[in-house]
């Protein structure tokens, strides 16, 4: 919150390079919790599960914040999202089951690419983005959506978007239990945490982890 010169307050949201690690790690827990309790537990583990639906809305705020800041390399996303959400795919179609919907990690490839083409003024790109390709990756519309949304709002500040992205993915899961991220958000904004950054740690572990649950359905099966 920032206090104006007439003594009234607007709302500013700050994430620091030390607060968008911390919300990553914050993600990368719950949704590990999250799958295995898919895996090992049928689909359902409580509260685990529930606190599991915060990871997507974690990891697209901290995605929009790092593609809204300038001179972001929205290209080089795109390409590293795309590799690696390659590479998890098959690990990912043995550990739960169906081809599809697509990793979470082609999900944020196709945001990726979805912020491009708005940004470079791409009508038709943005189109196949955000309007047909969705159909075939997890979170779909909501979840390409969301990223949107809030790269629009860390951009100009317009952070009332985030309520209808959050709006959507609660749609999307049939729950509100995606809104808890919302004081996790705040929290990680108001400290000013100090963390060192992992950037590759994070696919390296997302394609661990599914290799691990892969071999676990296996023998469960």
């Amino acid at each position: 919150m920032q206090a104006t010169t007439a003594g009234t307050y607007t709302f500013n949201l700050t994430l620091g390079s030390g607060a968008r690690e911390l919300l990553k790690w914050i993600a990368l827990l719950t949704m590990t919790g999250d799958h295995v309790a898919k895996v090992v537990y049928g689909g359902y583990l409580p509260v685990i599960s529930e606190l599991g639906r915060i990871a997507f809305p974690l990891f697209a705020l901290v995605m929009a914040c790092n593609l809204a800041q300038p001179g972001a390399d929205l290209r080089k996303s795109i390409r590293r999202l795309a590799v690696w959400g390659v590479v998890a795919q098959p690990l990912h179609a043995l550990a739960f089951g169906p081809w599809l919907p697509l990793n979470i990690l082609l999900t944020f490839a196709l945001a990726a690419v979805a912020v491009h083409a708005l940004a470079s003024n791409r009508p038709l790109l943005l189109l196949l983005a955000a309007g047909m390709a969705p159909m075939l990756v997890d979170y779909q519309w909501a979840g390409v959506g969301f990223v949107l949304l809030g790269w629009l709002a860390f951009r100009h500040g317009a952070w009332w978007l985030l309520l209808i992205g959050l709006a959507a993915v609660c749609w999307a899961n049939h729950n509100g239990w995606a809104l808890l991220a919302v004081p996790v958000l705040l929290l990680a904004a108001r400290v000013p945490w100090q963390l060192p950054r992992w950037r590759w740690a994070f696919y390296g572990y997302y394609v661990g982890h599914l290799a691990v649950l892969a071999l676990i359905a296996r023998l469960l099966a």
